[in-house]
């Protein structure tokens, strides 16, 4: 009986077929593009679609970049454990969404870019870029490795898929369509994965509302079990999620991840126009809206079906990201292909992501350390190169999925690991396109003491996990459990870190409960405040920057902050306007020439 506990049934043929058949149809894409695209098969083509994509394909890609397959699996057992406060991170979308269409997109596509950190070496300097392009080089190689196996974990101890293969699977696919097709197969392919996690969650919530007698029982179920308290105006920073916790620290964290990381610059700057590239961040955060309520309403229906046998107290599951797939199992399993259907949508997450990082490590190790390097380089062997890089970094994915089965419980660090270093960064990036006066010194100093302050709290908080009292988990039971011998009881789980460094100590030193405990959606807050203060007060005791040497493309401009309907006007500024010479030439930023920005802007004004 479904809901009561107790093994659950495996994969039968049809899933394995709707799977691999699913999966297959990805990699086609990826063919079919790579020999529609024969013909332009230039480094821009590759890695930024020959920048002629629209809005809403790039918007999809967008979405699901971010919507790995930890976010399948993990988003709906977040809403069954702590209720649905996760959902208000939908003010967070629109507020990130607004910040980097208005100040972050008119940037980079004004400059030509193709690395989002060609813009370091442009404002500071280029030993401030190389620094930058090594921290996401580092931070996406392994957190794309821990994304391929995370979802494989978990799905393997439910569905009985065998793991390795399906790690090497993963991997492969990913290579094969980034090699052959470049930016604009993984951006039609993450639209064709949007659609398919989404109609993952569709399933599931049809599926418990026909077993729990419709959407309003599953309403009441939560509502009674305390699922729908959300809205929490608690100011404490120690609290794990509250309103002022989402909102403000989730709008810097989302902005982080998406202003400035080069997988997600990389899609934007590959639209046609400035209005396309700013209408898909907006048309991304209805994708993201309607993602995240149709994960969280699934976390909901779990609720409903499992209030009264809980599989994570009742040992059917050894962790909450086996939840989901187990429920799948439970409640899916009479219908053959549709178990098939949702591993597809967790495994689409994956694919998407790691797709999206591979191009992007492609692009920044081309653009950041073998284009200023070999200048001579003739297309076909940047294209040649382009591929070879693809299968290599591919390769590194695949192996440091390998090294995340060793890590255990280190698997979600490397994720927090992932929000700590953008926050420095993104701070980094404001510190420069807001304050004339920053130097390369005070931006080099304010980064580091950033990164400095997010990793010491993070990895303290990881190692001295916060208690129940700040991550508020809310009671289950056992109580309607089939096979539970001798226990008849209500418990809260306590939420104990996934991200756990060492065995929890029992001696508690006393910034544990205070410093350790910060929520963990500050950290990109906290990083971007350190940056931009820190990197300001050393640039002005290092000399500032002098302001008659200033290029004004490399700041935010008013006309940056108009919408769709002057997006004609800001075009005809940006090829009428003859840019200045670079800021702070000299002893900042010896190495620059004015002509690396003149011929991005006469590059870009001639597809303009």
């Amino acid at each position: 009986m479904v809901g009561t506990g107790g093994p659950v049934a495996t994969f039968s043929v049809w899933d394995y077929v709707v799977f691999a058949g699913i999966i297959l149809v990805a990699a086609g894409v990826g063919l079919f593009q790579a020999f529609r695209g024969r013909k332009e098969a230039s480094s821009e083509e590759f890695l930024l679609g020959g920048r002629q994509m629209t809005a809403v394909p790039v918007a999809m890609s967008l979405t699901a970049s971010f919507m790995s397959g930890i976010t399948v699996i993990g988003t709906p057992a977040e809403s069954y454990r702590f209720g649905s406060a996760f959902w208000i991170f939908g003010f967070a979308y629109a507020i990130m969404s607004a910040i980097s269409a208005e100040l972050f997109v008119p940037l980079f596509y004004r400059l030509g870019v193709t690395s989002a950190y060609e813009y370091l070496e442009l404002r500071f300097s280029r030993p401030i870029r190389i620094i930058g392009t090594s921290m996401y080089i580092v931070q996406t190689a392994l957190y794309t490795g821990l994304v391929i196996y995370a979802p494989a974990l978990a799905l393997n101890q439910i569905t009985g898929l065998d793991l390795w293969g399906v790690l090497v699977a993963t991997g492969v696919v990913c290579i094969i369509y980034c090699t052959l097709g470049g930016l604009k197969a993984v951006i039609w392919t993450d639209v064709l994965q949007m659609v398919v996690m989404l109609a993952g969650f569709v399933a599931v919530i049809a599926r418990g509302a026909v077993l729990q007698g419709g959407l309003t029982k599953i309403w009441e179920d939560a509502g009674e079990g305390g699922r729908l308290q959300a809205f929490d105006f608690d100011p404490d920073p120690l609290k794990r999620h509250t309103f002022w916790s989402i909102v403000v620290g989730g709008s810097i964290m989302w902005t982080a991840i998406y202003a400035i990381n080069q997988s997600q610059v990389q899609r934007y700057i590959s639209c046609k126009t400035l209005g396309h590239a700013k209408m898909s961040l907006y048309v991304n955060m209805v994708g993201l809206w309607i993602t995240v309520t149709l994960a969280v309403f699934s976390g909901l229906t779990m609720y409903s079906i499992y209030k009264n046998c809980d599989p994570l107290s009742n040992g059917d599951v050894a962790t909450p990201d086996q939840l989901f797939p187990y429920l799948v199992m439970d409640i899916l399993a009479d219908f053959p292909g549709i178990p098939g259907l949702f591993v597809a949508a967790a495994y689409s997450g994956t694919l998407s992501t790691v797709s999206s990082s591979i191009n992007a490590l492609v692009a920044v190790t081309v653009e950041d350390f073998i284009l200023p390097v070999y200048k001579d380089l003739t297309q076909k062997q940047v294209s040649w190169m382009n591929m070879g890089l693809s299968v290599f970094f591919g390769g590194v994915c695949i192996g440091m999925a390998g090294v995340a089965s060793l890590m255990g419980s280190v698997l979600q660090a490397a994720l927090s690991i992932f929000g700590m270093i953008s926050g420095p960064l993104l701070g980094l990036y404001l510190l420069g396109m807001f304050f004339r006066t920053s130097n390369s010194i005070g931006g080099l100093v304010g980064m580091i003491i950033g990164l400095v302050l997010t990793l010491w709290v993070g990895i303290g908080g990881q190692i001295y996990p916060p208690t129940a009292e700040k991550t508020n988990p809310l009671p289950l039971t056992t109580a309607g459990c089939n096979n539970t011998i001798g226990q008849n009881y209500t418990t809260i789980t306590p939420w104990t870190s996934p991200v756990t460094l060492a065995p929890e100590p029992d001696y508690r030193p006393p910034l544990a409960d205070t410093w350790y405990s910060l929520s963990y959606v500050y950290f990109s807050l906290l990083g971007v405040l350190t940056t931009i203060v820190s990197g300001l007060l050393v640039s002005v005791i290092t000399g500032g920057c002098k302001q008659d040497k200033m290029n004004s493309e490399l700041f935010v401009r008013k006309n940056d902050l108009i919408c769709f309907s002057w997006c004609n006007k800001s075009k005809e500024s940006d090829i009428t306007e003859k840019p200045s010479a670079n800021i702070c030439m000299g002893a900042d930023n010896p190495g620059f020439k004015e002509d690396d920005v003149m011929s991005k802007d006469v590059e870009k004004n001639t597809r303009l």
